[in-house]
């Protein structure tokens, strides 16, 4: 399924190479351009942990390997890799 504008999305290595460093994006638009099969570009904003925009960006990822996530505070209770760093707390 098709990102839609305000997804919040966990963007990983599973969604392109470029992204050895995950990242939060919220979509502003999904391009209607012709790429690779199961391909798509989104422009939108990269996230801090906080939930704020601090980028914006356009990416060019895999469908099927993005997490949609319902907040920015979806993925601070996902559970996480045997072996992943666990982010230090801030605040």
């Amino acid at each position: 399924m098709l990102p839609r504008s305000g997804d919040v999305l966990h963007v990983t290595r599973a969604a392109s190479v470029q992204f050895i460093d995950p990242l939060l994006f919220r979509v502003i638009r999904v391009h209607d351009w012709p790429t690779y099969d199961g391909w798509v570009w989104l422009d939108g904003y990269e996230l801090n942990a906080a939930g704020d925009a601090v980028e914006r960006r356009s990416i060019f990822v895999q469908v099927n390997g993005l997490r949609q996530l319902r907040s920015p505070n979806d993925l601070r209770a996902a559970p996480r890799r045997i072996g992943a760093p666990v982010p230090a707390r801030v605040g």
